[in-house]
This record gives C-alpha cells, structure tokens and sequence, in this order.
C-alpha cells in the first residue's frame, strides 16, 4: 500500500500518518516539495514508487495525492490493483493552493483499475458536486460520508476505521 498525502504532507494526527503506523505493509510516497509541488516531479515519484512496489498495490491518496494518481494513471504503462481517494480538491477553487504547480487540466479519462473517491459535503477544497464529477468521469464508486471538512487530521477522524473498512472492500477483503 503506497501513502499518498497532499499538500503540505500529512502531519502525525492524519489518518494517513497513523494508517501507515498500523500498517507494516504501508509505504509513504515522499515528495521533494511538499509545499510547492510540481506535478511532473510527483508523477515521477509515483511512478518510481509504483515500479519498485509492482501491480498488488493499493494507492490511498488524500488531497492534492487524488489529483496526482489521475495524472500519473493517464502517463503510466505500470499497473496497479486499486486507488482510494480521499476528499479530492478542485484545482480551480480559490482555495486551491497557489503553489501547486502543472495540476491542470486534470485528466478525466477513466481510471484503468478499480477506485473509490470519499467526499465530504463540507470539504472547503473540493465539495461534494466536484468529487461526484471527478467519480463520474474516473469510473470510480463514491462514497459520502457526510459533514467531514478536508477530511484530514482536523477532521477529528482517528484510525479512521469507516475508511479502514472502504479499503477492505476496494481490496476485496471484505
């Protein structure tokens, strides 16, 4: 499982940060600029990171990682098993941070493996009706889980164990 935090990175209080402590299967994909990202460089980690962890892997991005995993499925010849993609942002919002670099247009051809994309009505980055389109075109279930903010550490999440069973399920475990 490769960990895929958005901008920024994800700090200890992110379920993805306490995911990849649970889990010894887990695996951060680093970035060089987490605060000024460039998309080509991190399709490039992602590729090198999806190259040495081969087809079984399961991508679990949040933010601006929802956004890199529809770059990097429409560049790649590699496969991989499936994507959970968590509160995806829009890059036209005015919340979008200025600083992130090459995210548009965002591909919106369908995903080549399966996907689950979980929104929040009140995420202030992406919304509800974005992540339902972003879903739409990738070919990937949605999952509403409510009022939720970013979905992120100020979420107030936890383990996340909700989120814990959609990657079960998105892995066929359950």
């Amino acid at each position: 499982m490769l960990i895929l935090p958005g901008f920024g990175n994800s700090g200890p209080d992110h379920w993805q940060s306490r995911w990849e402590q649970l889990n010894k299967n887990c695996m951060r994909v680093n970035q060089e600029r987490w605060e000024s990202p460039i998309c080509s460089d991190w399709v490039a980690s992602l590729e090198d990171a999806v190259k040495s962890s081969g087809p079984r892997t399961t991508l679990v991005a949040h933010s601006l990682g929802c956004l890199l995993v529809a770059h990097w499925a429409a560049k790649t010849n590699l496969k991989i098993n499936a994507a959970l993609l968590v509160a995806v942002p829009n890059p036209q919002s005015p919340a979008f941070p200025t600083q992130a670099f090459g995210f548009e247009p965002l591909p919106v051809d369908r995903l080549p493996f399966k996907s689950i994309v979980v929104a929040s009505t009140n995420d202030p980055y992406g919304g509800i009706i974005y992540s339902e389109e972003c879903a739409s075109n990738w070919g990937s279930d949605l999952v509403n889980i409510g009022e939720a903010g970013h979905i992120n550490g100020d979420s107030g999440l936890g383990d996340w164990p909700e989120g814990q069973t959609l990657l079960r399920q998105l892995e066929g475990l359950i």
